[in-house]
């Protein structure tokens, strides 16, 4: 195995979301100018193999980058369902290709940032430096930023609850228009729950185009013939669409779960995206999360403290505990909390809510909008 001679200040793990924006804001950076920064992956990021959705006010950061936008959500649960508008707010979705297009143009221009793409096999952190070896070389760096996600990471533990949104997504087209290009269906509740929480979730790109997208919040996966029939049920049955073709797959789970990630932080090894846990418990989007805490942990970087002093915590944290605490104990009962949210409240009042940027009195509102008997047998089981 090859040793790389160069200590690197930074090296970041993984060409993600989090590793090519923390590495972007880096470079745009003056304090990290005349840092070394190398990034690692095992994949050139060269195919479309995710989406990103999230809601803003107004244009944003990412604009530049958006595939498409829409004004309008659709909810609907067992009894109550309704076609919203969302102004102030817009609903976007970026698609994996072109966020990774636009940020290795960004950081090939700052010339003390190198991607290699590597696995990376093992980590040794030392009493000076930290050893990241690859199937290729031996790299050292002072400061590691991991983004490597293992379920295991948090299943090792009972004080939290472990539940995952999984989801399978086909990019498809069909033979007659039945899409509202100004509407995303947010979320579908009208599908069987069959004991979990399940919906469906559709954004349309043109009458005839859409990304549809099963989704389950539960503790197990269901095997692969479960979702696609799931889906084929809902295109036949709802949208009265027999004939159609897939053009694209998506598929993936992510973690829900309150787990202090920051456990497995050391004064040089920190843990960002997923595997740090930045994805919101309560609904698994990660995207936005992650933009607003890069800032914040660039800040503390220019610091110099040791990295497993900086952490991530609000009161948000304690909502986002009774929910799973909820689903663990009643996984049925996901579509009555969000049922009774978009009946009670607006849209605009959720979107702030899980944005984490109401206040005390705003989040009383929403919680009182929410089924009180299983959060308070919840809340109690957390108490005693």
């Amino acid at each position: 195995m090859q040793k790389e001679n160069t200590l690197f200040d930074y090296i970041i793990i993984g060409a993600g979301a989090a590793g090519l924006m923390l590495a972007e804001a880096m470079g745009r950076d003056v304090f990290f100018r005349d840092k070394s920064i190398l990034v690692l992956d095992k994949d050139a990021k060269k195919i479309n193999d995710r989406t990103w959705c999230f809601w803003e006010k107004g244009p944003g950061h990412f604009d530049d980058i958006v595939h498409q936008t829409w004004d309008h959500i659709y909810f609907s649960g067992q009894r109550f369902s309704e076609r919203f508008p969302i102004a102030p707010y817009s609903y976007k979705m970026i698609k994996g290709i072109d966020f990774y297009t636009s940020y290795f143009s960004r950081i090939s221009s700052f010339p003390n940032i190198i991607f290699s793409q590597e696995k990376v096999s093992k980590i040794q952190e030392g009493k000076d430096v930290v050893r990241v070896i690859t199937e290729k070389k031996e790299y050292r760096g002072k400061q590691v930023f991991n983004s490597i996600f293992d379920y295991r990471m948090a299943t090792g533990q009972k004080k939290y609850p472990v539940l995952q949104q999984h989801f399978l997504g086909w990019f498809l087209r069909t033979t007659r228009p039945i899409f509202d290009v100004n509407q995303a269906t947010y979320m579908d509740f009208s599908v069987p729950q069959q004991g979990n929480t399940r919906f469906i979730y559709v954004l349309p790109f043109s009458e005839t185009e859409a990304l549809v997208e099963y989704t389950l919040f539960s503790e197990d996966l269901l095997p692969e013939e479960d979702y696609k029939d799931a889906l084929v049920d809902y295109l036949k049955s709802k949208l009265k669409s027999p004939d159609f073709e897939i053009m694209e797959t998506e598929k993936g789970n992510i973690p829900m779960t309150c787990y202090n990630f920051s456990e497995h932080n050391t004064s040089k090894i920190y843990h960002i995206g997923t595997a740090g846990g930045w994805a919101k418990p309560s609904t698994g989007y990660t995207f936005m999360s992650t933009s607003k805490k890069v800032p914040i942990l660039l800040e503390f970087l220019k610091t110099g403290k040791p990295l497993n002093t900086f952490r991530f915590k609000n009161r948000f944290w304690y909502y986002d505990l009774l929910f799973l605490d909820v689903l663990k104990d009643n996984n049925a009962i996901g579509f009555k909390v969000f049922e009774a949210l978009f009946k009670n409240r607006t849209p605009q009042q959720v979107f702030k809510f899980l944005d984490e940027e109401t206040n005390i009195w705003e989040d009383l509102g929403n919680i009182w909008g929410s089924p009180k008997i299983p959060f308070t047998k919840a809340l109690l089981k957390r108490l005693f």
